[in-house]
């Protein structure tokens, strides 16, 4: 797979990640059942490649809920390394804000994890900066209980290799397990089979199908920042390209915003949005209009692609047969721009720099990228692998596709603005910029004015 290089220098933002299976699930029990899950569960484990020759134990600190597919898969997989090599695993559930509740205040105690999990630009701000994790080079090389295949081996380069997944001295301080983009999603039961729109024009074509069918056009829930901040990030990212945004966020003179005439055409393509947002997508709290989206309330939704995972698990505990017959599609290229984007995000395993038992962690970590249990991801959870030779969810194929289409520029989510400061810069620049603008409280030209503003401001203060 050919890809662009992730050229924006980011740090992670201390955000919960309202999406990515974010929620109680239950891992598909009922009509929405995944096909595979089962199957998946209930298959015999792999042998481990790599078995640790002191260790007996290690801790995990997850950002998973034991009850979510993903802390189904988890399960597993730590049943099955005990079984095969005798480890231990001492497992804390601690979900999306663990990273900051839990194991920032702890770096600077010996209470630490051996092991833990986060998407790659949080780690890189909030764990990696401060000097909280070591290198994990040498799991590239550990086998993965297939033949002699390693790491390295089995991971599509793009999923590890690019800047944002290197610390002070060029180090890999993240495995991946998951990786993600986002979309526009749609019923095609509901909607139609609707093909990838080819400008501006044609897909504010299709909102104005769904108001004339009597439907709203976009859910947004708007109390999660960074739902909010993807229409205006995507559409930049088309004409500044990979870095543009991080650039002109840390221009400590804010003048970038204005010299690169695209952030204003950005904005103003932006402030064509909002008039098809569904009533109450500001006042609502999450994920209510999501599922208002799942109930048919609404024709499009722009999220992760944990989208399919998330409402397909909201219409099971509804219990009343309803299914979704997902489709998506991804932002057209705005009239004059010329970089064609798509954004992709790591999620995997890092060490921390005092784990007591780093090489019982780094060798489940070789092990849990056996194909025989990475499956789960796509099998259980819905969610797309750092492996080419593993299944693709149907209803991903399309975000994947553009993933993996050579033509087009990768980009880091939100091109790393979201992470800029330990996040602040996000929450005290960016986000009041963005909700006025969605609000129609500012104009185009007013926004990008206050981001250079409040910019130039924010780093005045940051000394």
């Amino acid at each position: 797979m050919r890809v662009g290089k992730l050229t924006a220098l980011t740090a992670g933002a201390a955000l919960l990640l309202a999406g990515c299976g974010g929620g109680d699930t239950a891992g598909g029990t009922g009509e929405n059942a995944l096909p595979g899950v089962d199957q998946f569960l209930n298959a015999p484990c792999p042998e481990a490649a790599v078995k640790p020759a002191t260790d007996k134990e290690f801790t995990y600190w997850s950002m998973w809920t034991a009850d979510e597919p993903q802390g189904k898969v988890l399960q597993k997989a730590f049943k099955c390394f005990q079984e095969k090599t005798g480890v231990k695993v001492d497992v804390q559930w601690l979900g999306r804000k663990a990273y900051t509740q839990n194991l920032v205040p702890a770096l600077n105690t010996d209470a630490v994890p051996d092991l833990f999990d986060q998407d790659v630009s949080k780690v890189g701000a909030a764990i990696m900066t401060p000097g909280g994790t070591q290198s994990v080079d040498d799991v590239f090389a550990m086998k993965v209980g297939e033949g002699d295949k390693t790491v390295k081996d089995v991971l599509s380069p793009s999923s590890y290799d690019f800047p944002q997944n290197k610390d002070r001295e060029g180090h890999n301080f993240m495995v991946p397990y998951t990786i993600q983009s986002s979309a526009w999603w749609f019923n095609k039961d509901a909607a139609g089979d609707i093909q990838q729109p080819k400008t501006m024009d044609e897909l504010i074509g299709l909102f104005d199908k769904a108001k004339a069918d009597g439907k709203a056009a976009i859910s947004l829930d708007g109390d999660i920042p960074f739902y909010n901040m993807y229409f205006y990030t995507q559409l930049a990212e088309r004409y500044v390209g990979a870095g543009g945004l991080y650039k002109a966020a840390t221009d400590k003179t804010g003048q970038t915003w204005k010299t690169d005439p695209g952030f204003l055409k950005a904005a103003t393509e932006t402030a064509k949005l909002p008039k098809y947002f569904i009533d109450g997508w500001d006042a609502a709290k999450f994920p209510q209009v999501q599922q208002r989206w799942a109930d048919g309330d609404s024709r499009f939704l722009y999220v992760g692609s944990w989208a399919p995972s998330e409402t397909r698990e909201y219409l099971d505990k509804q219990g009343a047969g309803t299914k979704i017959n997902y489709g998506s599609f991804q932002f057209p290229m705005p009239a004059g721009a010329t970089h064609d984007t798509v954004e992709q995000m790591s999620i995997g395993f890092s060490v921390t720099k005092k784990a007591k038992h780093a090489e019982a962690a780094k060798a489940f970590i070789a092990y849990f990228l056996n194909k025989d249990l990475l499956s789960g991801i796509p099998a259980v959870a819905d969610n797309l692998v750092p492996r080419a030779d593993l299944a693709v969810p149907d209803d991903l194929k399309q975000v994947k596709a553009a993933m993996d289409d050579p033509k087009k520029e990768h980009v880091l989510q939100y091109d790393g603005i979201d992470g800029i400061a330990g996040g602040k810069w996000q929450t005290d620049v960016f986000d009041p910029a963005d909700i006025a603008l969605l609000k129609g409280q500012i104009t185009p030209e007013q926004f990008v004015d206050q981001l250079a503003t409040k910019g130039a401001e924010f780093w005045k203060n940051q000394g």
